[in-house]
């Protein structure tokens, strides 16, 4: 089942007297419960299609549908209703708030839904007990490592109980060992929680935890597939190379 169908999905800018169009009649059904990687040279299109994803851009043409909902004919105030229910972002560079404590950082989307304070505090912990940070739920992110941040970040997306997780690029600030802790994470909340996740990378190595690999260029797609063998493959050499 489908839980994303894109259809001739478009996104057009206009700067001064040039067009340009980072995704260009895209047309793609992401399976529900799948773990995606979508790779392609910088302006292909990646980043693009994630925020469209994530209802913070709109497409020019097409349709985009979600779990059933046609993200693209949503109102500005259903849009952020349905984000914000639906969808958790992580950022390649965390984005966590500075003067707010981990566990302040991950209650704050919470603060949108009509939750009590206990109950958002039982969310929150269980988020940062996930994530396998509940012993630095006081602490600031400048005492935090990046690989921590990032758990911060993700315990962030996760704690909505989301359908779908967006991830931009979450290992590229992070050494080996840490972006191996951070994938083997992402793949938990994939396998054991059922989350759809769709992340964009630059690293191969990474594509050893997701089922599918898209390839996009010029804003199309140019591939679409994986083998299980080679994932196996690299995964073990990943591993490998953490261990070393």
């Amino acid at each position: 089942m489908s839980l994303i169908e894109c259809r001739d999905l478009t996104r057009t800018y206009t700067r001064g007297t040039e067009k340009i169009t980072p995704l260009d009649g895209l047309d793609l059904d992401i399976e529900q419960g799948g773990f995606v990687a979508l790779m392609g040279p910088s302006g292909s299109g990646k980043t693009t299609l994630l925020n469209l994803l994530a209802g913070i851009d709109r497409p020019t043409r097409g349709s985009l549908m979600i779990d059933g909902r046609p993200v693209h004919t949503l109102s500005r105030n259903a849009l952020a209703e349905w984000r914000s229910e639906a969808v958790g972002y992580v950022f390649q560079l965390y984005n966590l708030v500075p003067v707010l404590t981990a566990y302040e950082n991950v209650e704050l989307p919470l603060l949108l839904h009509p939750l009590s304070r206990k109950a958002r505090h039982q969310k929150v912990a269980a988020a940062l007990d996930l994530v396998g940070i509940a012993d630095r739920s006081d602490h600031y992110p400048r005492q935090l490592s990046g690989g921590q941040e990032q758990r911060v970040a993700i315990a962030r997306a996760i704690v909505t109980d989301p359908t779908l997780i967006l991830a931009d690029e979450p290992t590229g600030d992070l050494d080996r060992e840490s972006a191996t802790n951070i994938m083997d994470l992402l793949k938990q909340l994939n396998t054991e929680l059922g989350r759809t996740i769709v992340m964009v990378t630059h690293d191969p190595k990474t594509t050893a935890w997701c089922d599918t690999v898209l390839h996009l260029e010029k804003g199309r797609l140019a591939e679409s597939d994986f083998d299980d063998s080679s994932e196996a493959k690299s995964r073990d050499q990943a591993m490998s190379e953490t261990s070393s």
